[in-house]
């Protein structure tokens, strides 16, 4: 953990660099009147860099991270993940989960696999219902997939199966007795991943100033 993070405290810092040298080279340029430079130092530049920031952040990819960290950390959190790595072979574990073979997993584990699975077949049927059938509601208006209201919220709606599945075998098993222990399971993944959410503030910064200078 401590080494991932000391990795990403070095690409925020070279983010940051590559921001304050962007500034330097966007008034370099713009000095030489190179055409569609405009730079980060003249009024206009300053304007947009203290204007357009939660514009900036406030982005879907901020969204789908959050989301995906969600997600992440229900399945920690339940006991899923660290259920089949327990097994050295992920066949073994894979063939397990849909045979319930008692000697790799519990009762309680079996039933909450069972139940589990009985609620991610249930949730898949309504995504199909939603998607699939004729005039279906998350098709676009000329009945394609793709782009759709389904495709723009693909992103929500694999989190959110995630979620659903994680939390009802964690209820299950007994790993998460209260709603205590669900809204921690819902939370840890921001925990444990909020360097990820500096590293995108950093990243989105200079993508954005990049986009200013030479768009």
């Amino acid at each position: 953990m401590k080494n991932n993070s000391n990795g990403l405290g070095v690409v925020c810092l070279a983010l940051f660099l590559s921001e304050a040298l962007l500034f330097i080279l966007s008034w370099l340029l713009s000095a030489t009147r190179m055409e569609g430079v405009r730079s980060l130092i003249s009024s206009e530049g300053i304007r947009w860099f203290f204007g357009s920031w939660q514009t900036l952040f406030a982005s879907p990819l901020l969204v789908w991270l959050l989301l995906c960290l969600i997600a992440w950390g229900c399945l920690r959190k339940s006991g899923l993940i660290k259920l089949f790595t327990f097994h050295s072979s992920l066949f073994t574990s894979l063939s397990s989960l849909f045979t319930f073979h008692s000697s790799l997993f519990t009762y309680r584990d079996r039933l909450a696999l069972r139940v589990s699975l009985v609620f991610l077949v249930i949730y898949l049927v309504i995504l199909a219902l939603l998607t699939l059938t004729p005039h279906a509601i998350l098709l676009s208006a000329t009945g394609h997939l793709f782009p759709s209201a389904f495709s723009r919220s693909l992103v929500p709606v694999i989190a959110f199966g995630v979620c659903l599945v994680s939390v009802t075998f964690g209820l299950v098993s007994g790993r998460l007795r209260s709603l205590a222990d669900i809204l921690d399971a819902l939370s840890t993944g921001i925990a444990h991943g909020a360097s990820l959410i500096v590293v995108y503030l950093f990243a989105i910064q200079l993508f954005e100033s990049i986009r200013f200078v030479f768009g």
